[in-house]
């Protein structure tokens, strides 16, 4: 080595090496006393060892005027967000499918909060991601704008609101698969860079909101602590949390995993005893039953992963595998309802059909519902507008559909939940404990048949009609009179589900739609 040469060297690892954990202890130990991890451990944890490119890591805060420019290489390193790219999951999906890019925030520096360069380096790496075609996974912990970057004159800039930040981060939307991660505090910029995402996890010690407490004492709100704002559980209640984790690390294994669905087909699978399916739908047509226990079994093992769980729980939504090929499934839920899609899963369903569509994603559905929830409660909660989403949505998807009744596919929300019509899927099947009917059996005896019911005035004999006329609708309206006259495919034996599922969406290989011919953007409702 020129010896010339060493002395810069050792001048450039020395500044590299005041950006790393072990340089900067004390704010290591804050964290872990938190019980939280560094913004680099949550890197190493992510990335596939040795593949991290960073972007940006000698960047300081602009606030020279104020501090030494030896104190801001430690206590603003990297000017609070960690930037680059890496390979995740290459084990899984090689080299070139496996490549992302990363954005990470750095709590421990000012807060998390966003400054001049911070915004150059976010820049900076979303239209690397938009050029490269890259996945984002966005760790989001921070307090929003920054205040003190004084190098900044108003000279130069009065508001700060011309950054591009934000629209390069929203511009990806459609584009690639962009997975936010949040910890701690989310407020303001940060919180519009989690709801931005496609994919939303938090762990249980998160609060987001649009504004922290100053803004809000500020602005004239009222007085609140930094837990009371937009804490996790509330945050999942309304949707804008898609899956709550324990902590970081679960957070982060559950980012790996959902990135993995963008990623491909895996070649290891295993599957359980797919007769299990014949005891899933209970005898009596009336009793619940856990539509999970189906998926569970339907799916490959440890393959299904549910979003927004606690939101509109009427429908499930999340990504599966069979036979190691990815794709999203949408399933009524009868313990909801009895099943009945309200406004809230309609909404629900609806983006998350967008999500697939925008990725290439097919789509499996699960149906066992009544219809639509009716009501002037259901009204008041906008279910003319929420539940019509459902079917422009399902309108627009472009990938292929495979339907399966497992026992109610009554009315408007069967149809919805088929993509509008019962023919729009590639293949709709039903169990034999399929039923359809224009509404609910029960409703409509009490509708068509009501002067003949009024007109019997014993209970005891308007009960047996009413039992009787049910069971004459039954009949005409059971699986297989649905299959003579073909308004459903094929009545199957529910163990052969899975090998129908497959050969039906195998049946669609050659017909892929081009990626600038799907939607362009995925709403974040």
């Amino acid at each position: 080595m020129n010896d010339e040469m060493q002395p810069t060297l050792e001048k450039l690892q020395n500044l590299i090496s005041q950006t790393l954990d072990h340089k900067r202890p004390e704010a290591q130990s804050k964290r872990h006393k938190l019980g939280y991890r560094t913004a680099r451990e949550n890197l190493a944890d992510l990335v596939d060892a040795g593949s991290f490119i960073e972007y940006g890591q000698l960047a300081v805060a602009a606030q020279r005027k104020r501090q030494s420019y030896e104190d801001l290489q430690v206590n603003t390193a990297a000017d609070g967000v960690i930037t680059g790219t890496a390979t995740i999951n290459q084990e899984l999906f090689g080299k070139e499918r496996s490549q992302a890019a990363i954005v990470i925030y750095d709590y421990s520096v000012l807060a998390g909060t966003q400054g001049f360069f911070h915004h150059q380096k976010l820049d900076r790496m979303f239209t690397t991601a938009e050029d490269q075609n890259l996945p984002v996974i966005m760790y989001t912990e921070g307090g929003g704008g920054r205040p003190g970057d004084v190098d900044v004159t108003p000279t130069t800039l009065i508001a700060g609101l011309h950054v591009p930040s934000f629209y390069t981060w929203a511009k990806l939307s459609g584009q690639v698969p962009r997975i936010a991660i949040n910890n701690g505090f989310c407020f303001a910029g940060n919180a519009v860079l989690f709801g931005c995402a496609d994919i939303t996890i938090a762990t249980r010690t998160s609060w987001i909101g649009m504004a922290g407490p100053a803004m809000i004492e500020g602005g004239g709100v009222g007085k609140y602590k930094p837990t009371e704002i937009g804490p996790a559980d509330v945050q999942a209640k309304n949707g804008v949390i898609d899956i709550v984790a324990g902590n970081e690390a679960e957070a982060t294994a559950i980012a790996k995993k959902l990135l993995g669905y963008f990623q491909g087909s895996v070649e290891k699978w295993s599957c359980k005893d797919q007769t299990k399916l014949r005891d899933v739908v209970p005898e009596n047509r009336r009793r619940t039953y856990y539509v999970h226990k189906a998926i569970e079994v339907i799916a490959d093992d440890d393959s299904f992963i549910e979003l927004r769980k606690g939101y509109g729980p009427g429908i499930i939504t999340g990504f599966m595998r069979l036979e190691g090929k990815p794709m999203g499934l949408i399933a009524n839920n009868c313990m909801h309802l009895a099943g009945a899609v309200d406004a809230e899963a309609a909404e629900k369903v609806s983006r998350f059909l967008q999500l697939c569509d925008a990725f290439g994603l097919p789509i499996l559905s699960l149906i066992d519902t009544p219809g639509f929830m009716v009501g002037p409660d259901s009204d008041a909660q906008a279910a003319v507008r929420r539940m019509s989403s459902f079917f422009v949505s399902f309108a627009s998807v472009t990938v292929p559909v495979v339907a399966i009744v497992l026992r109610k596919g009554y009315g408007l929300g069967a149809m919805a939940m088929t993509g509008g019509s019962f023919h729009t899927p590639v293949y709709i099947a039903a169990w034999p404990t399929g039923e359809f009917g224009g509404m609910g059996l029960e409703g409509a005896v009490k509708l068509g048949f009501k002067k003949e019911l009024e007109a019997v005035a014993d209970d005891v004999e308007r009960k047996a009609l009413f039992d009787q006329l049910v069971a004459q609708m039954y009949e005409i309206g059971k699986a297989t009179e649905a299959a003579a006259h073909l308004e459903i495919d094929a009545v199957i034996d529910p163990a052969d589900t899975r090998d129908v599922v497959l050969k039906a969406f195998n049946s669609t290989t050659g017909q892929k739609i081009p990626k600038g011919q799907r939607r362009n953007f995925v709403d974040t409702w």
